[in-house]
C-alpha cells in the first residue's frame, strides 16, 4: 500500500508518501508545496491543486491521508486551512482516491505513543519509523509523514479486525 499524507495549509503544505510492505514502512518522497503571499487566494488554491495532483501522478498512492482541522486561534486561519483541505480532498477524489481524515492528536499518538507529543519528538519518531537519516523538515513534510504512518498503522488494524 502506498499512502499520500498531507498537512494542509495555504501558505505551506507538507506532502510525505510512504508504502508498506513486508511489515516495513518506507518513505517515497516528501516535501512542501509553497505558495506565494502575493497570490490571491484563488490563484494559491489553484497552485495547491496542481501540486497535489503532480504528487498523486508521479507516486500513485491507494489512499490520500489528511491531517484534519482540530483548532484554530482565529476564524480566518480556520477557514484558510479548510480550504486547504478542501482543495486536498477534491484533488484525490477527482483522481478517484479514497481519502482518510485524522485529527492531531491521532497522529502524534500513532507515532510517538502519546497525543500531546512536541513537533521534534514527532519528527525524530518519524526519522526512526522509517530509517531517514536525518530528521524530516520542514516540520510540515514531518507531519505529514506522520499522517500517512498513522493511516497506514489505522488500515493494519482495521484488516485485524
Amino acid at each position: 500500500m502506498i499512502v499520500l499524507g498531507v498537512d494542509p495549509g495555504t501558505a505551506t503544505v507538507g506532502f510525505g508518501v510512504v508504502s508498506s510492505g513486508r511489515g516495513t514502512l518506507k518513505c517515497l518522497d516528501y516535501g512542501c508545496i509553497r505558495t506565494h503571499p502575493e497570490q490571491s487566494t484563488a490563484q494559491r488554491l489553484l497552485a495547491l491543486y496542481r501540486g497535489i495532483i503532480e504528487i498523486i501522478e508521479k507516486n500513485r498512492p491507494d489512499r490520500v491521508a489528511v491531517e484534519q482541522l482540530f483548532f484554530a486561534k482565529n476564524a480566518k486561519t480556520a477557514l484558510a486551512v479548510g480550504q486547504a483541505r478542501g482543495v486536498v480532498v477534491l484533488a484525490a477524489a477527482s483522481m478517484g482516491i479514497d481519502i482518510s481524515e485524522y485529527t492531531p492528536l491521532e497522529v502524534k499518538s500513532a507515532v510517538t505513543g502519546y497525543g500531546r507529543a512536541a513537533k521534534e519528538q514527532v519528527q525524530a519518531m518519524v526519522q526512526r519509523i522509517l530509517f531517514l537519516p536525518t530528521l524530516p523538515r520542514p516540520d510540515d513534510a514531518a507531519d505529514a509523514l506522520a499522517v500517512a504512518i498513522c493511516c497506514i498503522n489505522s488500515s493494519r488494524m482495521e484488516s485485524y479486525e
